[in-house]
């Protein structure tokens, strides 16, 4: 039986909350940091419709588990740890996503990896990250620059720009209506354009009517995420990398994986890409089988990594 640990660790100024989930073993063990997708989600990779109840419409009866609680499952089963957390403002996390931007969501991910540090169960030198949408850009910029970190995990990644990323989003749920039930996706793709106009201007706030209730969003999330495309940061990386596409996502056409997946090999890289038939964006629609697929494949690319002496001191006094 796995064993779960509720904890909190420091983000800057603010706590954030999350699950830590261990297989049984008296050794060092491989863990797996879980970075979510767009918009508030919880540490289970959901809809954050505790902290943000009036944006999501009412979770379905018989809904599968969220994204990141089926992987941590299909991880511990392979002898994987796995740390999620609720971002800034989501869930019992401190802060206000609303004000939040991408850039200290890159340094919360830091901030995560750091805590998980001092663990005398984990194996510094076997640490990998799976980005789910957003996640993507944060999974490769902390990776970039932490040479602990062996492999990725890419869950319906993006590749070009968010800008282009939002407006092919709008485009696919005017085709078929996915997500659009939940005010807050109704209501940014309804404002989409005034958003990208107003964020490449630089303009610090837009006003949003999100189920009846004017809310203040933080513009520096969008103007970053244009201008920080995930195929630019590809370019430097140098890991193991398991992608993972919906063929129905809503949020990012399967080519964002098909090309990020194309820059990662011209960079010297040996990526795998699965596309999941049938799935949308949070892979809720994909069977136990293909979830353990890629939690096997990410498993397999964990390789240990040489430590830079700062590292080797924290594991010799943990």
């Amino acid at each position: 039986m796995p064993r779960i640990d509720e904890l909190r660790f420091r983000a800057g100024d603010l706590s954030l909350a999350a699950t830590l989930t261990l297989p049984d073993g008296e050794d060092r063990l491989p863990w797996v940091l879980m970075v979510p997708s767009w918009l508030p989600r919880t540490r289970d990779g959901d809809w954050d419709r505790a902290a943000h109840p009036g944006w999501f419409a009412p979770r379905a009866s018989g809904a599968p588990n969220g994204l990141f609680v089926r992987l941590a499952d299909a991880l511990v089963e392979r002898g994987v740890a796995s740390l999620r957390y609720d971002p800034r403002g989501c869930g019992e996390s401190d802060g206000s996503w609303e004000r939040s931007d991408l850039f200290s969501r890159i340094d919360d991910a830091r901030d995560a990896i750091g805590a998980m540090r001092s663990r005398r169960e984990l194996d510094l030198r076997r640490t990998a990250i799976v980005g789910h949408g957003e996640g993507t850009v944060v999974a490769l910029s902390v990776a970039i620059g932490d040479p602990a970190i062996g492999a990725l995990g890419l869950i319906g990644a993006s590749a070009r720009s968010y800008r282009d990323i939002l407006r092919r989003g709008v485009a696919e749920r005017d085709r078929t209506g996915q997500d659009r039930q939940h005010p807050l996706v109704a209501a940014l793709d309804r404002n989409a354009e005034e958003l990208i106009e107003r964020a490449e201007r630089r303009e610090a706030t837009m006003t949003v009517d999100v189920g009846g209730i004017r809310e203040e969003l933080n513009l520096a999330t969008w103007e970053q995420s244009f201008h920080t495309p995930p195929l630019a940061l590809a370019t430097m990386l140098h890991r193991n990398v398991v992608v993972a596409h919906g063929s129905r996502d809503a949020w990012s056409d399967p080519a964002e994986s098909r090309l990020l997946v194309q820059v990662l090999a011209d960079a010297g890289n040996d990526p795998t890409l699965e596309l999941v038939d049938g799935a949308g964006h949070d892979l809720a629609e994909a069977d136990d089988a293909a979830i353990g697929a890629f939690a096997a494949s990410l498993a397999n690319q964990m390789e240990p990594r040489e430590l830079p002496p700062v590292l080797l001191a924290i594991e010799g006094m943990s």
